[in-house]
């Protein structure tokens, strides 16, 4: 018997056209900041991410990556790719409970920046979770 020929199927990939920032009017800057690490996102207005920066892209590791030092270097990377863009107007919204909240916002101020709002979007519970039942002896 012959094997029959097994015919390969192929799909065509499509992808979507890459947007350009060249000249962002108004921008975004997420930072999150928790006890593990911090992290700068750069968006536009309707969302869509630009750029990023995190303390593991910077070659931190380990718990280095949450302190204060190294969220002023995440500032200041991503001052530079946001001058690259040509300096826009940024909101600054703040989230997490981390070490490097107050001092990355610090150090896009020291840039110099043009920012026009700091936000602080860290989620608050209202009631928080449901206690454990009572223990029976």
């Amino acid at each position: 018997m012959a094997k029959a020929k097994r015919l390969k199927k192929t799909k065509k990939i499509s992808r979507k056209k890459k947007i350009s920032f060249q000249n962002l009017a108004q921008g975004k800057v997420y930072i999150q900041s928790s006890f593990n690490n911090t992290i700068m996102t750069l968006t536009d207005n309707d969302g869509r991410t630009i750029s990023w920066v995190t303390a593991g892209s910077l070659g931190f590791k380990g718990t280095k990556k949450s302190t204060p030092y190294t969220a002023t270097l995440i500032g200041k990377a991503m001052a530079d790719k946001i001058r690259a863009l040509g300096s826009p107007d940024l909101r600054v919204y703040i989230s997490g409970v981390g070490q490097g909240r107050d001092a990355a916002a610090r150090a896009l101020v020291a840039a110099g920046l043009n920012i026009t709002s700091i936000s602080d979007i860290t989620p608050v519970p209202h009631n928080g979770c449901r206690p454990k039942r009572p223990r029976r002896v």
